[in-house]
C-alpha cells in the first residue's frame, strides 16, 4: 500500500479523538486543582483580602465547566470542599477582626451562583443530546429511504425488462385487433414502471450525493434539442423561445432529466391544442429554463406540495404520473448548486422555472 493512498482505520481515529478528550478532561482537572489549592493558599498568606482569591476559585471552576462538564456528586463534592475551606478561613479572619464581615455573604452566595451555572449548563447537554439522538434518527431514516429506492429500483428493472422482452416478441407475430389492444396497453405499463425504476435510481443517486459529471455544455442548445425530441410526439401550440446561453459547466445527463420532467408535466395538465411554453434565457450570473403551460393552474393549496416525491395531482386527460418527476428535478437543480420553483402565470396555467448558476467560462465550444 503506498503512502498517498493509506488512510487511518475509523476505529484508530475514533480511539485517538476518545484519547485526546481524555488527556483534556485530566489536563482541566489538574489545573482546577491547582489554582484552587493556589487561591487557599493567597487567603492564607493574605488576611483581610480573602474575597478576590475566594471569587477566582469559583470562576476557575465555572470556566473548566465549558470544556469539561463532571458529573454531578464530584460537581457538588468539590463545591462543598472548596465553600467550605474558603468560608472556613474567611469566618475565622473576620472573627479576629482581619475581615469585615459584611464580606461573609459572599460564602453562600458564590456556591449558588455556581450550582446555578451547573444546573443550566447540563440542561443544555441534555437538549443537546436529545437533538442528537433525533438527528441521528433522521439521519437513519433517510439512508434506509435511500437504499430502499436503490433497491427497489434495481429489483424493479430485471422483471420489467424480461416482461417487455417477451411481449415485443409477442407483438411482433399477426395478432387480431383485440389482443394488440391488450397487448399495447400492457407494454405502456411496463414503459411506465421502467421509467420509475429509473427515477428511483435517480433520486437514490442525488440523495447519496454522487459526484456530477460536469462539463462545458452550451444550455440554449440542450433544452432546444430536448424540446424537438417532444415536438414531434405531441400536438401542442409550441413556443419555443431559446436565447443563446454559451458554455456552462453541468451535468447534462441530470438536467436533461429535469427539463424532460418539466415538459412531461407540462404535457400531462393540457390537450391537444393547447400552449406550452419552453424558454431559455441568460442573465451575469445565472441561467433560467423555463416551462410554462396553458392548463388549469396548480391550485394554491398544492403548490407547497409539488416537489414531495409521490406526491400526485390528479392530470385532467391522461395517466397519473410516478409522483417522482417534479422531486427528482428540484434534487438536480439542487445539486447543481440551483434552484426549481412553481407558481402560476397571470394569464392561467403553472410555470415552472429552473434556475443554474451560470459563471463564466473561458472555454468555448464550436456551436453545432
Amino acid at each position: 500500500m503506498s503512502v498517498i493512498s493509506f488512510r487511518v482505520p475509523k476505529v484508530l481515529t475514533a480511539r485517538s479523538r476518545a484519547w485526546s478528550r481524555r488527556q483534556v478532561s485530566i489536563l482541566v482537572d489538574v489545573v482546577v486543582g491547582v489554582l484552587s489549592v493556589a487561591m487557599i493558599a493567597l487567603m492564607l498568606a493574605f488576611p483581610g483580602h480573602e474575597s478576590a482569591p475566594f471569587h477566582l476559585m469559583f470562576l476557575v471552576v465555572a470556566m473548566a465547566y465549558g470544556f469539561r462538564i463532571w458529573p454531578v456528586i464530584p460537581t457538588v463534592t468539590a463545591t462543598v470542599v472548596i465553600t467550605f475551606l474558603g468560608g472556613w478561613l474567611m469566618i475565622a479572619h473576620a472573627s479576629e477582626g482581619q475581615l469585615a464581615r459584611a464580606e461573609l455573604a459572599e460564602i453562600p452566595l458564590m456556591p449558588a451562583v455556581l450550582l446555578a451555572m451547573v444546573w443550566h449548563a447540563r440542561r443544555r447537554m441534555s437538549a443537546v443530546e436529545q437533538m442528537e439522538q433525533m438527528t441521528a434518527r433522521q439521519l437513519a431514516a433517510v439512508d434506509r429511504e435511500r437504499e430502499f429506492f436503490r433497491d427497489a429500483s434495481h429489483a424493479i428493472r430485471t422483471p420489467v425488462t424480461i416482461a417487455r422482452g417477451h411481449l415485443e416478441l409477442v407483438a411482433a407475430r399477426d395478432l387480431d385487433v383485440e389482443m394488440a389492444s391488450d397487448l399495447d396497453i400492457a407494454l405502456r405499463q411496463l414503459e411506465r414502471m421502467s421509467m420509475l425504476s429509473n427515477r428511483l435510481l435517480a433520486v437514490a443517486r442525488l440523495d447519496a450525493r454522487t459526484d456530477l459529471n460536469k462539463h462545458p455544455v452550451y444550455l440554449g442548445e440542450l433544452v432546444r434539442e430536448l424540446t424537438d425530441n417532444w415536438l414531434v410526439a405531441f400536438d401542442r401550440d409550441w413556443r419555443i423561445e431559446i436565447e443563446p446561453t454559451g458554455v456552462i459547466m453541468l451535468d447534462p445527463d441530470w438536467i436533461a432529466m429535469a427539463v424532460d420532467a418539466l415538459i412531461e408535466n407540462a404535457l400531462h395538465f393540457t390537450t391537444d391544442g393547447a400552449v406550452v411554453t419552453v424558454s431559455c434565457r441568460m442573465s451575469d450570473t445565472r441561467c433560467t429554463v423555463a416551462v410554462a403551460d396553458s392548463g388549469p393552474g396548480i391550485p394554491a393549496e398544492d403548490l407547497p406540495h409539488v416537489f414531495d416525491r409521490f406526491w400526485h395531482r390528479m392530470p385532467p386527460n391522461g395517466p397519473m404520473g410516478s409522483g417522482l418527476g417534479l422531486s427528482m428535478a428540484k434534487a438536480a437543480a439542487i445539486a447543481h448548486g440551483g434552484s426549481l420553483s412553481a407558481r402560476n402565470s397571470s394569464s392561467g396555467g403553472a410555470v415552472f422555472e429552473l434556475v443554474l448558476p451560470a459563471a463564466r467560462q473561458s472555454l468555448r465550444l464550436t456551436s453545432r
